[in-house]
């Protein structure tokens, strides 16, 4: 049987949300803090991000739980809370979605390297991202989605964590680099190879998310498309980060330049667009507003 959220991407293009670690701290989290721990210390923080990428026409938020294996979450002393703050940021975009709206759970990079180039091992990271599946699949996911992989193994890992405990599809994006050859992560994987070893793992869709501006998403996409028969994500940054003397962060790309390429990137062949760092839920509406034009028939 087909997932909704798969068959409505047979019928027109699904837009994702944008950022959520800025959006937070613009409503005063700590640089440097675990996000995650706002599920249940600020609730209604989250909510109101989530409530405001839907607001603008998103069809799918991420829950805040990119940072949300134990893993990662040691750094901060929470390995052992894990699962209940998984739950949580499921729990609190299921709260926010309207009906027809879907929750994707959100799982991001460790932070640390496989062997040999660092101490993880595979085994290890799937177990960190089989529980970290447990808990947005017990808080109501209706997806996951690996996000922002710089390593193929990595991304494989959490695929085969996720699989292991649900039945929910599986997105897997990685982030990519252009070079004069094409786009490969700092690992050396290219778009294409990482497209179709997803592929063949079981994902349910791959792409690309952060570090590419809209226009370089453009090729990127294609790359993609070419690998592989499965749904593309594409999700850019707001161009290349631009940090100011008073420690904030700006983008270089501005709304409109970035939104100029969205029907671009769709052309290329993505049917899941959505938002990376420096976006946020303006970009989205305007994004929303770009799709809808060019599918109007």
């Amino acid at each position: 049987m087909t997932h909704p959220l798969l068959s409505l991407a047979g019928t027109r293009t699904v837009l994702f949300d944008g950022a959520m670690g800025t959006e937070l701290m613009a409503l005063g989290l700590d640089r440097g803090a675990a996000p995650e721990l706002w599920n249940i210390d600020r609730p209604d923080s989250v909510r109101e991000v989530h409530s405001a990428y839907f607001a603008a026409g998103a069809d799918v938020v991420s829950t805040n739980s990119f940072g949300g294996t134990s893993i990662r979450l040691a750094a901060h002393g929470l390995e052992a809370r894990a699962f209940e703050l998984n739950r949580a940021a499921a729990r609190l975009a299921r709260e926010a979605a309207p009906a027809g709206r879907f929750v994707a759970g959100s799982m991001g990079p460790t932070g640390i390297l496989l062997a040999p180039q660092g101490p993880a091992t595979e085994a290890g990271f799937v177990a960190a991202y089989a529980e970290q599946a447990r808990g947005l699949a017990d808080g109501g996911v209706d997806l996951f989605i690996i996000e922002t992989q710089y390593d193929l193994r990595e991304a494989l890992a959490a695929l085969k964590g996720a699989r292991s405990v649900s039945q929910l599809p599986v997105f897997v994006t990685l982030t990519f680099s252009v070079f004069p050859r094409g786009y490969f992560t700092i690992m050396g994987d290219s778009a294409a190879r990482s497209a179709a070893e997803a592929e063949q793992a079981g994902a349910a869709a791959v792409g690309s998310n952060c570090n590419l501006t809209s226009e370089q998403m453009v090729g990127c996409v294609r790359a993609i498309r070419a690998a592989t028969s499965l749904p593309v994500v594409a999700q850019a940054n707001a161009g290349q980060p631009l940090p100011a003397a008073d420690g904030t962060v700006g983008y270089s790309q501005t709304l409109e330049d970035y939104v100029r390429f969205v029907p671009g990137i769709v052309a290329a062949g993505a049917g899941f667009v959505g938002g990376c760092c420096g976006t946020n839920p303006a970009t989205i509406r305007a994004m929303a507003r770009a799709i809808h034009r060019e599918e109007k028939p």
